[in-house]
């Protein structure tokens, strides 16, 4: 079996903490996070400028997504002090928080319900034929050319265009709302909010100005649903539309993006496993179930705040501190499943958390799945002579916190 790995020490305390957000950090992560589990699953490290609790083992992750003494409106927790010490963010930006992810029950059961009227399983399976439609056009150019760059060519503008199409987004604008998520999930410093401002702006302006177009012209898409929402007499507010669409733009493409880019890497470097799965395409849903564990495309939850001091494996968690659940540790947690370290394609039962868990569980998962399973098995049945056209070794992967991504796959299809 081919697989790459590298120890990642961990530091002792008083020395300088991990930053999770680093390239090469991100290549390899899960030697950390196995060490990390046996002695230390409760860690202090890095997110860029900000330090935060991480949380390794299974069983914990589990209880902290859905831990009422973690809050995600970090508002509710944290005193003026503490506070400023966040990168700087202007008013504009501070309005997007009104989404259901950074929001505590009552106010997320109520995005919720409105925002799943709109997102319903019925409206996703009707765009299965448009998902093939656009995997086999993608796929077809890339045959014509002889090589291709999976994200670019591929992971990325598949997705992007599918949920861009839900939302009733014109291709043209579709650039932009990408570019967007490239510059938003950075690591949070005040230098990269600064850099970002300029397309936030224009583009918080933008959504303003689609979801007016569709309430005044309704069309059958998700921004006319986001904008017409309403349950029990309660409708959205204009800040909460704007921060839903573009929530749903980001979550909506980034998960899948690498879920395909870093699925697509793992079955090239395990080539018994790769043909397991095209000799057995209706394999393809336990397949995406393992990959998905395997891989990471989300590699902690979104922040958590301690909305009161605790304590856990004998480490002291202060009020109002940042708390990550670091899924890819769970989803490697030897207590929880055999093997961890193989990828097993085939494995059942496979209960990750790879869309997280309890009321903040990805609302989005059926639609990810849906474009994994099909653009990997079309991939593999339409390019059968795929390989990477540079070691795996001398791939980047993005800079990132949360998710887990490559900067670019080159491969070749001949």
């Amino acid at each position: 079996m081919n697989t790459i790995s590298v120890s990642h020490p961990v530091p002792r305390p008083g020395g300088r903490l991990v930053d999770i957000t680093q390239p090469a950090f991100k290549a390899h992560p899960f030697p950390f996070y196995a060490e990390l589990r046996k002695t230390a699953p409760v860690y202090r490290a890095r997110m860029g400028r900000l330090e935060g609790v991480l949380i390794t083992r299974y069983d914990d992750v589990l209880a902290g997504l859905k831990d009422p003494r973690l809050a995600k409106d970090i508002d509710s927790v944290q005193n003026a002090a503490e506070l400023s010490k966040r990168p700087w963010m202007p008013a504009f930006l501070r309005a997007l928080q009104n989404n259901m992810l950074d929001q505590d029950d009552p106010n997320h059961a109520r995005l919720r319900a409105l925002v799943h009227r709109a997102f319903t399983p019925a409206r996703i399976e009707r765009v299965r034929t448009r998902v093939e439609a656009i995997a086999g056009e993608l796929l077809h150019a890339a045959k014509a050319r002889g090589e291709f760059e999976l994200v670019r060519d591929f992971a990325l503008p598949l997705p992007l265009t599918v949920i861009g199409e839900l939302l009733g987004v014109s291709a043209r604008d579709r650039v932009l709302f990408q570019r967007l998520s490239r510059n938003a999930l950075v690591p949070p410093t005040t230098l990269n909010v600064l850099r970002m401002i300029p397309a936030m702006w224009a583009l918080v302006r933008f959504v303003r100005h689609l979801l007016e177009e569709r309430r005044r012209h309704p069309q059958d898409d998700l921004l006319t649903a986001l904008a017409q929402a309403e349950e029990a007499g309660d409708r959205l507010s204009e800040d909460e539309q704007v921060a839903m669409v573009l929530l749903l733009l980001l979550a909506g493409h980034e998960t899948t993006v690498n879920l395909i880019s870093s699925g697509t890497l793992v079955l090239l470097t395990h080539p018994e496993q790769r043909e397991w799965l095209r000799a057995r395409p209706e394999g393809i849903k336990t397949a995406v179930e393992e990959l998905l564990r395997f891989t990471n495309p989300v590699e902690t939850a979104t922040e958590r705040y301690a909305k009161e001091e605790f304590t856990l494996h004998g480490t002291r968690i202060r009020r109002g501190e940042l708390v990550l659940c670091v899924i890819a540790s769970a989803n490697r947690d030897e207590s929880h499943f055999t093997r961890p370290e193989e990828l097993d394609l085939a494995r059942e039962p496979n209960r990750h958390l790879a869309f997280g868990h309890g009321i903040h569980f990805c609302l989005g998962a059926p639609l990810a799945r849906m474009e994994g399973q099909i653009a990997i098995n079309m991939l593999l049945a339409q390019l059968p002579h795929l390989r990477l056209a540079v070691p795996a070794e001398k791939l980047r992967w993005r800079a990132t916190p949360v998710v887990r991504g490559l900067e670019a796959l080159p491969l070749v299809v001949r």
